[in-house]
């Protein structure tokens, strides 16, 4: 059993920054990729950015240079740190971990809102 929780979503201004955080717990022996996800009302869930275990990250480009993914291995956890945001980044955002042959694994999600 694998379990996973994020923690740091919220109500933000333009402009503003906020951490989210996702850690994970239960039968774990090692973590290949590690991720985070976002899903707007009525649309897609999609990449916002991912790590693999060796550190080397991607972004989606609407948030390149804003949003930074890292993560600790020690402690199994997946950082985002999200600055400059903007109202398009309003949604829940969600972390995901891989765990090779036994599959991928989701969090509940948590909710970024970006309004003035």
């Amino acid at each position: 059993q694998v379990q996973l929780v994020e923690s740091g979503g919220g109500l933000v201004q333009p402009g503003g920054s906020l951490r989210l955080s996702c850690a994970a717990s239960g039968s774990i022996f090692s973590i290949n990729d590690m991720g985070w996800y976002r899903q707007a009302p009525g649309k897609q869930r999609e990449l916002v950015a991912a790590i693999t275990s060796g550190g080397s990250t991607n972004y989606a480009d609407s948030v390149k240079g804003r949003f930074t993914i890292s993560r600790d291995n020690a402690k199994n956890m997946v950082y985002l740190q999200m600055n400059s945001l903007k109202p398009e980044d309003t949604a829940v955002y969600y972390c995901k971990v891989a765990l090779g042959m036994r599959g991928n694994y989701w969090g509940q999600g948590t909710q970024v809102t970006v309004s003035s």
